[in-house]
């Protein structure tokens, strides 16, 4: 049964498909580090600038590389701290549609410091239409030795027009191994949200690049004003939102 989202009391999120992190490797001309496949890792964002489905509005400042990414975000319903991977499940409520929308512009500049995104992403983040409890999502678990994987169909549409597509279920790391890895020596409380990272293709940032590899003449794509940017994921719904210049 599809529940309200809770008030969310922290917001990370994670980096753990590993074709979206390849792809933007060499998109920027560089390799991935080695410790992307040894551990899960993760950035704080800002849960105080959070959106549902509806308009999302930004300034012009934002809007030169303006992107969407498509993700899916759990949120934590059993408080708990060194929670093993094995046990981790236990500690979802459930899972919503994520859009971490990035300034791309402002994000590249700021990450030149070696501190992690701020300023390119805390202006807006959309999570919705709802919770859904991972009772209601059996049919596309699969559960291993590091957690359950969710092999769920992964969609993101601009004005209509498939952009990208994946499945919830190539992440390289599972949800359990990111609580393992966020709750060690710390504690997850009720309400705390953490997303996935971006799937495979799951952005115009990859979406340019690969066109691009196919023409070199290929324009790159952003968000504008008057884009609608609808996100599906199978089980979880839809999430539509609407860029906004103020």
């Amino acid at each position: 049964m599809k529940q309200p989202l809770p008030e969310i009391r922290s917001l990370r999120d994670a980096f753990a498909f590993r074709e979206h992190v390849e792809s933007s490797a060499k998109e920027g001309g560089r390799e991935v580090v080695a410790q992307f496949y040894q551990y899960p890792v993760f950035y704080y964002a800002n849960h105080l600038n959070l959106s549902g489905p509806g308009d999302i509005e930004v300034y012009s400042e934002h809007l030169e590389k303006l992107d969407f990414e498509l993700e899916v975000a759990i949120v934590i319903g059993k408080e708990g701290k060194n929670i093993p991977a094995n046990r981790a499940d236990e500690h979802i409520a459930g899972f919503t549609i994520m859009n971490d929308f990035s300034a791309r512009h402002i994000q590249w500049d700021e990450m030149k410091v070696k501190l992690g995104p701020h300023k390119g992403k805390d202006f807006a983040t959309a999570l919705g239409p709802h919770l859904t409890p991972l009772s209601d999502l059996n049919e596309f678990r699969q559960d291993t030795e590091k957690g359950s994987q969710w092999h769920m169909k992964m969609q993101a549409f601009v004005n209509d027009e498939l952009i990208s597509q994946g499945n919830l279920g190539d992440m390289y790391f599972t949800f359990a191994q990111i609580i393992e890895r966020a709750s060690f020596g710390t504690t997850l409380y009720p309400g705390e949200c953490i997303g996935s990272g971006t799937v495979g293709s799951g952005c115009f940032r990859e979406y340019n690049y690969s066109q691009r590899l196919k023409n070199p003449e290929h324009k790159d794509r952003w968000l504008k004003p008057g884009d609608v940017i609808r996100l599906n994921v199978e089980g979880l719904g839809e999430l539509e939102n609407k860029i906004i210049l103020k």
